[in-house]
């Protein structure tokens, strides 16, 4: 395999036809960890205006350090998976108290950092100091799948690994361009023209070395583990109110949208409707006796291991004292005041109706 001539080629293909992203107009190492946190699992039309908000906000990592938590989940709401911001929020405290305010350049205190792994922590480490460590994300994995034919699925527990060896041959301490430009050239390349679907073989600046192609199987590759059906959740919840207010809940600060405030409810039993759901509900996690006055709407939300059906009910206080049995803190807020807390999207895609 002509190593050599692929990542040349790769790196001339990349300096004409790469995308103008923000990320890539900054030499700033703090801009660049965090756009790479949010490129991680939301995709780059989806991360430019949040990048540039985000940034806004929290134009340095003293700003980030110093924020609220629920300010910056504020800020990342709509973007999903909130690990990422309570981890870049924990981090940025860690960079401020044990690195003088500086995002380490060394893989492996990267790599230490809340929410950064061996991915994330190549990426910075190349892009923003210039280090020889090649980055594997999706993108990469099915390049270099196409290019050597790798059976290896890449949702296998050993893919990491294995594509990680393929991805070292390209490691070249004495090119012109440093390994962070190689790195983004390769992951270009998957995200623009070696597609899932799609693919635009003709366009690519590799083909005539890619085993894939020759072998007529390129929609063969990459190799994946069939992966288990997801399951699909009944939930109830309701829109609460008392005196002209409604009442929300947070979540704990651990776990699946840690943090978060969203209103009262949870799965519906079997032999039971999402109407006794409603009120059951209510009564176990803040001990008051709701009546539902009716339905407002039927929301669908997929999470990344599951689906919710979702059904919302218009509710009245009757009685009780309020009482925590799950979540971590109350509010009872205006209409106007729900636009101050961050929610997660299931709930957002409702409270448009709430009036």
């Amino acid at each position: 395999m002509h190593l050599k001539k692929i990542r040349e080629s790769l790196l001339k293909w990349y300096h004409q036809n790469r995308r103008d992203l923000p990320w890539r107009q900054t030499a700033d190492p703090y801009a660049i960890w965090v756009s790479e946190i949010m490129l991680q699992q939301t995709q780059v039309t989806t991360v430019i205006p949040y990048f540039h908000k985000f940034l806004r906000e929290f134009p340095d990592i003293f700003s980030l350090a110093g924020a609220d938590l629920q300010r910056v989940l504020k800020i990342w709401e709509g973007m999903g998976y909130y690990a990422r911001a309570r981890n870049l929020h924990r981090a940025s405290l860690e960079i401020v108290e044990h690195h003088q305010g500086n995002i380490p350049s060394s893989f492996e205190q990267l790599k230490n950092l809340p929410g950064t792994g061996e991915y994330i922590a190549a990426a910075v480490a190349s892009i923003a100091f210039h280090k020889p460590h090649p980055v594997v994300d999706g993108n990469v994995k099915r390049v270099l799948s196409r290019l050597f034919l790798i059976d290896t699925p890449v949702n296998h527990g050993s893919a990491g690994k294995i594509f990680h060896q393929h991805a070292l041959r390209f490691v070249d301490t004495q090119s012109e361009d440093h390994q962070g430009i190689f790195n983004q050239a390769i992951m270009e390349l998957g995200a623009l023209v070696c597609k899932p679907r799609n693919t635009d073989c003709p366009s690519c600046p590799v083909i005539s070395y890619c085993q894939a192609f020759h072998q007529s199987v390129v929609d063969q590759f990459p190799k994946r583990v069939k992966k288990k059906k997801i399951p699909v959740y009944h939930v109830s919840a309701a829109v609460l109110r008392k005196n002209g207010r409604i009442l929300i809940t947070q979540r704990k600060p651990e776990g699946h949208l840690g943090g978060l405030w969203e209103f009262p409810g949870g799965k519906v039993r079997e032999n039971e409707t999402a109407e006794q759901a409603c009120i059951r509900e209510i009564k176990e996690e803040v001990n008051l006796d709701v009546a539902v006055d009716s339905f407002l709407t039927r929301i669908k939300h997929a999470y990344t291991h599951f689906k919710i059906v979702m059904d919302i009910f218009n509710c009245t206080f009757v009685s009780g004292y309020l009482k925590l049995n799950g979540p971590v803190d109350y509010r009872w807020v205006t209409v106007k005041q729900l636009d101050l807390y961050p929610f997660p999207g299931a709930d957002r895609k409702f409270m448009h109706l709430i009036a």
